[in-house]
C-alpha cells in the first residue's frame, strides 16, 4: 500500500507504480475550473485512502486545450494525458487507457460534480459491481445545474428508452460522475466519440450482464464562463440513435413482428373467404390485400435485418447468443437458408405461371381477385430475400458458412437453460 493517496504525474512517469484508484477528467479548455476539479478530487482520494487504504492519481484527459489547462493540471499535481482524437468520448476512453488504476472515476472538469461522491462508488465496485453510475436525481440538483428540457423531458426520455430497451435498472444514464473497474472498461471495448459514450456505457455493461450499481451524486452550478460543450438536440439525437442501433429487437424486429402479424391476419382472413370457409362479404378487399403483401415482405426484410444485427454484435463481443439462435445453431447454415429460398422463388414462379395460364384461358380480362397473384408474388419475393440474406448472414459471420457463432451457441444455451 502507497503511503501516501494521490502521487504527483511526475513521481508516477518516472517509476512504475502500481495504483488502485484513477480519477480521470476530460479537459477541453477547463482552466477556470481545474484548481477547483483536482482539489476536490485530491480531496476525493484522501477519503479513498482513508476509508479503503487506496493510493490513487488523478488524470487530466486533454482533448486539445489551448489555453494552457495542459500545464496548470501538471503544476496542480495531475497527470497529463494527450488525447488528439476530439470528442467527449474519445477523451475519457484515452485517458482510461492510459490511466495506472484498477478502479477508474469518471467525473467532468468544469465543476458541477463533487468528486468526493466517487467514494462510495469506489466502495460498489470493490463489493463487486463493475460499474456504478451517479444518479443526480438521488443526490440533488442546484437551481440552474441542469436546464429544464434536460432534467424533465431528455434525460427522463433516454434513460427510460435505455431501460425499455436494455434494462438497466438505472434513473440517470446521463450521469457524468461514474466509476468502472478495468477489467469491465476493456471488456467494453468501448468506441463512442462524443456524448453518445454515456450511453454505450450503459449499454455494453447491460448487454454483457455486467453488474450495474447505482449511488447518489450531486450537481452543481458549472464553474465556467463560457457555455458548455454539451449541444442538447444534437446530442440528444446521437444518444437515440445509439439505442436504436444497439437494439436490433426494437429497431427491427418488433416492427417486423407487428408487420407480418397484420400482413398474416388480413391475408389469411381474405383467403377464409376467397376459399368460402368464411361466408358474406370480406373487410379486405383488394386494397387490404395489397397492402398486406407489401407489410409481409417489408417485416420479412425487417426480422433478416433484427437476425443480423444481433449476430453482429455477438461477433463484436458486445452481445449475448440468442438462447433459440444456440440451439438451432446447427440448422442456420447459408445452404439451409439458400436451399429454403429456392424452394419459396420455385413455388412461386410455379403459382403465377398457373395464374398466367388461367388468366389467358379468360382472354386476360381483369381477374376475379388478386388474393393469388399476391400471395405468388409475396411468396417469391420472400425466397429472394430469404436466399440473399442467408449470404448477408454468412459475410457477418466471418464468411462462415455456418451463420452462428461455433463458440458461443451451445454455451450460451447451457448457461441461459441450466
Amino acid at each position: 500500500m502507497q503511503t501516501q493517496s494521490v502521487l504527483r504525474w511526475d513521481e508516477i512517469e518516472d517509476a512504475a507504480v502500481a495504483l488502485d484508484v484513477s480519477i480521470i477528467m476530460p479537459c477541453l479548455n477547463e482552466r477556470e475550473s481545474l484548481p477547483h476539479c483536482i482539489a476536490n478530487a485530491q480531496n476525493a482520494l484522501a477519503w479513498i485512502e482513508a476509508q479503503y487504504g487506496f493510493a490513487g492519481e488523478i488524470v487530466v484527459a486533454d482533448n486539445g486545450s489551448t489555453d494552457g489547462s495542459p500545464t496548470l493540471a501538471r503544476q496542480l499535481g495531475a497527470r497529463v494525458i494527450e488525447v488528439p482524437k476530439r470528442g467527449y468520448g474519445a477523451a475519457l476512453i484515452g485517458g482510461c487507457k492510459g490511466a495506472c488504476g484498477h478502479y477508474l472515476l469518471l467525473g467532468d472538469a468544469d465543476g458541477s460534480y463533487d468528486f468526493t461522491d466517487g467514494v462510495a462508488m469506489i466502495g460498489r465496485l470493490i463489493d463487486g459491481a463493475g460499474l456504478c453510475m451517479g444518479s443526480r436525481f438521488e443526490g440533488g440538483i442546484a437551481p440552474g445545474a441542469m436546464p429544464w428540457k434536460n432534467r424533465h423531458i431528455g434525460n427522463p426520455a433516454l434513460t427510460g428508452i435505455l431501460n425499455l430497451f436494455f434494462r438497466a435498472g438505472i434513473d440517470d444514464a446521463h450521469c457524468g460522475l461514474r466509476a468502472i473497474t478495468r477489467e469491465a472498461f476493456h471488456a467494453l471495448n468501448l468506441t463512442g466519440d462524443g456524448m453518445e459514450f454515456a450511453s454505450e456505457m450503459v449499454v455494453k455493461a447491460s448487454l454483457k450482464k455486467i453488474r450495474i450499481d447505482q449511488t447518489p451524486a450531486t450537481l452543481s452550478v458549472d464553474l465556467r464562463q463560457r457555455p458548455p460543450h454539451l449541444r442538447p438536440w444534437r446530442d440528444g439525437w446521437r444518444h437515440l440513435r445509439y439505442l436504436l442501433m444497439f437494439s436490433p429487437t426494437w429497431l427491427f424486429g418488433i416492427p417486423a413482428l407487428v408487420a407480418m402479424t397484420c400482413a398474416a391476419f388480413i391475408l389469411g382472413s381474405a383467403m377464409l373467404f376467397e376459399l368460402g370457409i368464411l361466408h358474406g362479404v370480406s373487410p379486405f378487399g383488394t386494397s387490404w390485400t395489397f397492402i398486406a403483401g407489401y407489410l409481409f415482405t417489408l417485416g420479412h426484410f425487417s426480422a433478416l435485418m433484427a437476425l443480423a444485427t444481433h449476430l453482429y454484435g455477438v461477433r463484436r463481443g458486445y452481445r449475448r447468443l440468442h438462447p433459440l439462435l444456440g440451439a438451432w445453431g446447427q440448422t442456420l447454415t447459408l445452404e439451409n437458408a439458400l436451399f429454403a429460398g429456392a424452394v419459396m422463388a420455385i413455388v412461386s414462379l410455379l403459382s403465377l405461371g398457373a395464374i398466367t395460364v388461367r388468366w389467358s384461358s379468360h382472354g386476360f380480362v381483369a381477374l376475379p381477385s388478386i388474393l393469388p397473384l399476391t400471395l405468388a408474388a409475396v411468396l417469391g419475393a420472400t425466397g429472394v430475400q430469404t436466399a440473399l440474406g442467408g449470404f448477408l448472414l454468412a459475410i457477418i459471420s466471418d464468411n462462415n458458412a455456418r451463420l452462428t457463432p461455433h463458440d458461443v451457441d451451445s454455451e450460451t444455451f447451457r448457461a441461459q437453460h441450466p
